[in-house]
Order: C-alpha cells, then sequence, then structure tokens
C-alpha cells in the first residue's frame, strides 16, 4: 500500500511540474524597444515565466528525492533478488538520474536566463538588441520531466518487484567461507 502511494505522490508531483514548465514556456519574457528623448533602452514584460520555472525545478526535484528515499537510491538496504527486474532496476536507475540532470538544467538555466534582463541604454542611436529566453528551453525541460517521471515510476515498480526476495538463511556467517 505504501508503494503505491509513493507511486501516487511522484506523479502528481511530475505532472504538476510539467505543466509548470509548460506555463512557464508560454509566458517567458518578451521585451520592445522604447525610444526616448534622445536614447533608446529595452522594456520587458512581467517576468512569470522565472517564478514558474523554478517551482517545476523544485517540484521535480522533490519527486526525485521521495524516489531516491522510498527506494534507499538502491546503494543502501537489502540485496536484490538476481533477476531481470534487478537488471532493469539498474538500468533504469541510471537512466532516471541522466533525465533527472538534464531536466533540472534546462529549468534552472530557463529561469536564471529568463530572468536576466538587460536594460542598457543606446545614446548613438545604433541598433539595439533586447535579449530574452531562446524558445523551447522550458519546452525542453518540460519533455525531460516527463521522461524523468515515466524512467523513475518505472524504476521503483522493478525496485520493488526485484527486493521483494528474502536471501536463503542457512546459518550464514556473514563471511565467505565462515560456514567452513
Amino acid at each position: 500500500m505504501a508503494s503505491k502511494l509513493v507511486l501516487v505522490i511522484v506523479f502528481v508531483f511530475n505532472l504538476v511540474a510539467f505543466a509548470l514548465a509548460v506555463a512557464a514556456e508560454q509566458r517567458r519574457s518578451t521585451a520592445k524597444i522604447v525610444n526616448g528623448a534622445g536614447y533608446t533602452y529595452c522594456q520587458y514584460h512581467k517576468d512569470i515565466a522565472t517564478g514558474l520555472g523554478v517551482g517545476s525545478f523544485l517540484l521535480l526535484l522533490a519527486s526525485q528525492a521521495l524516489i531516491m528515499v522510498a527506494s534507499r537510491c538502491m546503494c543502501c538496504g537489502k540485496a536484490m533478488k538476481p533477476s531481470g527486474a534487478r537488471t532493469w532496476a539498474i538500468i533504469l536507475f541510471i537512466t532516471c538520474w541522466v533525465f533527472f540532470f538534464i531536466a533540472e538544467v534546462c529549468l534552472l538555466a530557463g529561469s536564471v536566463r529568463n530572468a536576466y534582463h538587460t536594460k542598457y541604454r543606446n545614446d548613438s542611436g545604433r541598433n539595439i538588441s533586447c535579449e530574452t529566453l531562446r524558445k523551447g528551453i522550458f519546452g525542453a525541460g518540460a519533455a525531460f520531466v516527463i521522461f524523468t517521471g515515466i524512467a523513475s515510476e518505472l524504476y521503483y515498480v522493478c525496485h520493488s518487484k526485484a527486493n521483494d526476495w528474502q536471501g536463503p538463511y542457512s546459518r550464514d556467517a556473514g563471511i565467505r567461507m565462515g560456514n567452513i
């Protein structure tokens, strides 16, 4: 029952993180050039995408932390049953962390870059360029949030299946060749 609860919570966290990343992509900052009395500058619109990106970043981080705590990060805890489920758990563990890292980098870089606004003035009358976040950074983060969610859920299922094993007890001394 507890494993189903973990899967539901992780699914909800990933779903909300995905929705926030998509919203951040749609609401990224835009700018327009404003000509004043003898000077030109960039005027940026509201910066809500940075907060949405950071929210998505934090929810994905919480989701990954919850999955790793629930599975004891595959490093700690009892040994897993030698089977195909263990092999898939190891493969999905690595895949999950790779996708997680890419998603977090996209979301964090997008949030930082979106928050950076150049408000310099140009008195010489030459062309001015207002820097904004490239389209697709938060979208890539959203895609990798989905990939991370799928990989982490499958990892947890495979880990749980391979972890339902009680090792043989034949008066094991805990030291190899200690029973001889």
